[in-house]
């Protein structure tokens, strides 16, 4: 069995949810944590869970500007739920410019706070923006994952010295990616699997929407790179999630 650890399962993207489970079943990947990213998403993200779903509610840095105290309050009404597992998709974003940088590590500190007080693992964006996201993680002793980790080994280290799974995404299959060397040299036991699905699809179906059905593709990858069984990756990788995500359900 396969854990897909992030996931945008949303209406937005996928006419027929259904189907995306079922091809998901289909290839081992029993389980996916959808994340919302915003008031929307979250309440979707409420509103479909289901055996083979659960959720995570955050707010991403990009609505940083959108979001309002009463999103917050939801989001934390709402963490009672057993089936939401974490806090996420939340962090800091600064391609497109740092104007909005303190906002950013304000909304990102208050998502931080709520996951000490309930003691909930977070799911972490953070693009360029690396030593502020490390900075800011140092405050608040929090467990959680790198989502869609592409940094070096030395920030790798980093991050697993604080308590923190990378997240290996369909990135790691592309032709100029370190990501599988980095990868080596960490170790399986500090990664959990991914697709970020409808994004960041796997080689050889690049230009495809992606979906977590994927998820097979990327194990298949990392086992063919690091001469280890699929069924290896599969028990390695779904143990890492529970351990990180311990509210998840067994099946």
């Amino acid at each position: 069995m396969f854990i897909d650890t992030h996931a945008h399962v949303l209406v937005e993207y996928y006419e027929d949810i259904d189907a995306i489970i079922n091809n998901a079943k289909s290839a081992q990947v029993n389980l996916i944590i959808n994340n919302g990213c915003d008031a929307k998403s979250n309440q979707e993200v409420l509103a479909n869970l289901s055996d083979n779903i659960v959720g995570a509610l955050g707010i991403h840095p990009e609505s940083v500007l959108d979001y309002t105290d009463e999103d917050l309050k939801i989001l934390e009404n709402n963490l009672n739920n057993p089936r939401i597992v974490a806090i996420g998709e939340i962090g800091l974003d600064y391609h497109y410019g740092k104007e909005n940088r303190e906002k950013q590590i304000e909304l990102f500190s208050k998502q931080l706070e709520l996951a000490l007080k309930y003691q909930m693992p977070v799911i972490i964006h953070s693009r360029d923006a690396t030593q502020d996201t490390i900075d800011t993680l140092k405050k608040y002793p929090v467990r959680g994952v790198i989502h869609s980790f592409s940094g070096s080994l030395e920030t790798a280290r980093i991050y697993i010295k604080m308590g923190f799974l990378l997240g290996v995404n369909g990135v790691v299959t592309f032709k100029n990616a370190h990501l599988k060397e980095i990868i080596k040299e960490i170790s399986l036991e500090n990664i959990v699997l991914e697709t970020d699905s409808p994004y960041l699809t796997p080689e050889p179906y690049r230009g495809k929407q992606n979906e977590p059905q994927n998820i097979l593709t990327i194990a298949k990858f990392l086992s063919a790179y690091l001469e280890v069984d699929l069924e290896e990756i599969a028990k390695i990788t779904t143990q890492n999630a529970k351990r990180i995500f311990d509210k998840l359900p067994d099946n």
